[in-house]
C-alpha cells in the first residue's frame, strides 16, 4: 500500500530478458532494501528480485507489460518511485495499491504561473470511479480531478509535484499510469450487486 507521495526518482536503465526485468538506478533505494519487497515504480507496485551497487531490478509480468507505461521506457528516463506504507507513516495523499488500471494518453499540457494543467484521456469504462475533487493517482502521484469529462481529466500539477515527480517531464502524446481511487472502486462494486 502506497500515498501518492513521492520520495525519490529513480533512473531507468535499461530491460534484460525480453523485457520481463527491469533495472533502475537510485542509490538509497538499493541500500534501504532487500529483496522481495515492495517499491512503486511509476505507480506499479513491484518486488525486488536483485540488487547490483546503486541498481535494483525488478520482474515484469505479462499484465504489467500490457497495462503500464513501463513497457516503453527510454533509457535515462526519470521513475517516480515510492517506499511502503508503514503503520507509522503519514497518509498524505490518498491510498493506492499500486495496481494500475489503465494508461492515459496527455492530451494537453498548459503552462499555469510556475505550475501545470494536463489533460489526460482516459478508458470510457473507468468514467465511473472518478469524480470532480476526487483523487487519482498518475504515475504513482496522488493528485485531484479539478475537471471531469466522459473520457478525459484535468489535473493541476503544483511547483512541489514538478520539481519532486517526473510529471514534469510529460508531453503531449505521451502515455502515464492511471489508477483510480480504491474507495471509489470498491464502493461502486457494492452498489452494482445490492442492485441485482
Amino acid at each position: 500500500m502506497f500515498t501518492g507521495i513521492i520520495n525519490h526518482l529513480g533512473v531507468f536503465k535499461g530491460y534484460r530478458h525480453g523485457k520481463r526485468e527491469i533495472a533502475i538506478e537510485e542509490p538509497s533505494i538499493a541500500s534501504r532494501l532487500n529483496i522481495g519487497e515492495s517499491l512503486a515504480v511509476n505507480g506499479v507496485c513491484l518486488s525486488i528480485i536483485k540488487k547490483e551497487k546503486s541498481t535494483v531490478f525488478f520482474n515484469l509480468s505479462d499484465e504489467t507489460l500490457e497495462r503500464t507505461n513501463l513497457s516503453a521506457l527510454r533509457p535515462g528516463a526519470r521513475l517516480n518511485l515510492e517506499l511502503p506504507l508503514t503503520m507509522s507513516s503519514f497518509l498524505s495523499g490518498h491510498l493506492i495499491t499500486g495496481h494500475v488500471d489503465a494508461v492515459g494518453k496527455v492530451l494537453k499540457t498548459i503552462k499555469k504561473g510556475e505550475g501545470k494543467l494536463l489533460t489526460v484521456s482516459f478508458p470510457p469504462d473507468l468514467r465511473v470511479y472518478f469524480i470532480p475533487k476526487g483523487s487519482v493517482a498518475l504515475n504513482g502521484v496522488s493528485l485531484t480531478v479539478v475537471h471531469l469529462g466522459p473520457k478525459s481529466f484535468d489535473i493541476e500539477l503544483i511547483p512541489i509535484t514538478l520539481k519532486n515527480t517526473n510529471l514534469g517531464d510529460l508531453k503531449h502524446g505521451e502515455f502515464a499510469n492511471i489508477e483510480c481511487d480504491i474507495i471509489g472502486k470498491y464502493l461502486y462494486n457494492w452498489i452494482e450487486k445490492i442492485k441485482r
